[in-house]
């Protein structure tokens, strides 16, 4: 009995020496992290477990909720685990916490996408509404622009894998497991930890001026193509941009991005019977064609224009953290990247190719105006039914950016969740999200030269996301795991991007000039 009794003493006496160890080393690495010092690292004796579970404490400055965590008893598994711990989880086996809702909700209880839906999406976002353009810009460009074409596709492709790359840190045995969540994250975790909110403000604020601003140009583009289509009826393009936007209403009611893959699928559909009209009637006059006027000349004042379409039509990275997180098999994120990027380089060539081909000096800036007239309404129309079908995936994003940051931060969001305890969304939740879609109507009937300014935006949110911040991140966070040409890459692109961003911001606010100066229409 007195051995049984000292032997209880000393495990209690064991794991109160552990406890107040644990809690001085937090404490201490709390003061670290506020002073401004990385968290510890493998080599200096912390293991990858410990640094997983402090990680996400020390980029949000809440390293004090650990010790609050101990002195509550140390049963993280019934009361859900550290709210870091759960947000690293992946493969279905946790929940992320910016994720959860009111009732228990998890993550995982959203329907996952395939990795077809997955490339589905990707090729809805790269074979969009600008694909019409690269004809113009074969005729500025030539060859050139033949061959920046192919270098955007490999170029966007790569930023797109090192940016989730940058999702992902290797554990003590060696494999990777994904630490992060979005592109905020990412963000936070570069500015960390002297400034762990910065970024992910600054990518918020870049995110949701691109998307909001590429629902407002769908918007545009199908009241501008069905006014063109039927000049003939009473109805003005305003007027047509509201019939657009109440058959955009639905998107309110979305929930996940299954729903959205079933709309990117129509919508791919429907540029196959575009691209296969546009094209038959290049073909028909095939005997026509003008190889000689392809040179290897660009037009200097002119280009730039084109380069920003090209670039544009590729870009998808603002989806890809949310695209990647809800497939149902993440490890063929790498290969669904490359077959749909080598099929939108193959598509894109022949399509300005072929299109420039026909019509020569005479190409238009979106190649459809250079039709017959009664061709022309059938494809205006099915150029309609594109712009609405692309609508909805930029607008889920558009929402989830503005929920996780406003309304689900982990308890730190300035208004309270708009999910029930049930997981339904709430009514002014509902009504803030129809908000969203009368604001996009708004926007492109009292916005004046939205195509300049849309080319404005690109230029600063477009090359930012796409080109700069992806190959910054993946430099700051993998250094030590970066060959030498990997880092020739990054900084490559990132000097190639920043030229980009900059020509193509001066001559988009020279044309919004020359546009008020002179009253010019879109």
């Amino acid at each position: 009995m007195a051995h049984l009794i000292r032997h209880k003493i000393s495990n209690k006496l064991t794991n109160a020496a552990h406890t107040v160890t644990n809690k001085s080393q937090a404490k201490v690495s709390g003061v670290f992290a506020r002073l401004g010092f990385q968290a510890a690292t493998d080599e200096e004796g912390l293991g990858f477990a410990e640094c997983d579970d402090l990680d996400y404490d020390y980029r949000q400055g809440m390293q004090m909720d650990v010790l609050q965590g101990e002195e509550e008893g140390g049963h993280m598994e019934g009361e859900g685990g550290l709210e870091g711990d759960s947000h690293y989880q992946r493969d279905g086996t946790g929940r992320r916490a910016s994720s959860l809702k009111t009732g228990g909700s998890l993550d995982e209880d959203k329907p996952k996408i395939t990795t077809w839906e997955a490339g589905w999406n990707v090729t809805n976002a790269i074979q969009g509404m600008f694909v019409l353009g690269l004809p113009y810009a074969i005729l500025h460009g030539g060859y050139l622009g033949l061959f920046l074409i192919i270098f955007a596709a490999v170029v966007c492709c790569y930023t797109g894998k090192i940016l989730i790359a940058c999702l992902y840190e290797e554990n003590e045995d060696g494999i990777k497991v994904r630490v992060r969540d979005s592109y905020v994250d990412i963000a936070n975790a570069c500015c960390a930890p002297r400034f762990p909110a910065l970024g992910g403000h600054v990518v918020n604020v870049a995110q949701i001026i691109e998307l909001v601003m590429t629902c407002i140009l769908y918007v545009v583009v199908s009241g501008n193509l069905m006014y063109n289509s039927f000049p003939g009826f009473p109805v003005s393009q305003k007027a047509w941009s509201v019939v657009a936007t109440v058959a955009l209403l639905p998107c309110a009611f979305l929930k996940n991005l299954k729903a959205v893959s079933k709309f990117s699928l129509l919508c791919t559909v429907a540029h196959i019977i575009i691209n296969i009209l546009v094209v038959a009637y290049c073909l028909s006059r095939a005997r026509d064609w003008a190889w000689e006027k392809v040179k290897f000349y660009i037009d200097v004042k002119k280009f730039p224009i084109s380069i920003g379409i090209i670039v544009f039509s590729y870009t998808s990275q603002i989806f890809l953290p949310s695209l990647e997180g809800n497939m149902q098999k993440p490890n063929e994120f790498h290969c669904m990247m490359e077959w749909s990027h080598i099929a939108a380089c193959v598509l894109k060539g022949l399509f300005a190719l072929v299109a420039y081909l026909t019509w020569a000096d005479a190409t238009k800036e979106v190649i459809t105006d250079n039709l017959p007239s009664t061709i022309r309404a059938v494809v205006n129309i099915f150029l309609v039914s594109k712009a609405l079908l692309s609508y909805p995936l930029p607008f889920f994003a558009a929402v989830e950016v503005l929920e996780k940051s406003f309304f689900q931060d982990g308890g730190r969001a300035l208004f309270p969740d708009c999910y029930g305890p049930n997981g339904q969304l709430k009514s002014w939740g509902l009504g803030l999200r129809i908000a969203l879609v009368v604001f996009t109507l708004l926007m492109a009937v009292f916005v004046p030269h939205f195509a300049l300014l849309m080319g404005l935006t690109g230029s600063l949110t477009g090359a930012g996301l796409c080109f700069l911040l992806p190959s910054l991140f993946h430099l700051k966070l993998q250094w030590r795991n970066l060959l030498w040409h990997h880092v020739f890459f990054d900084v490559a692109i990132f000097v190639i991007g920043g030229i980009c961003a900059i020509s193509g911001f001066i001559h988009s606010i020279e044309g919004l000039i020359e546009a008020f100066r002179y009253n010019l229409h879109d």
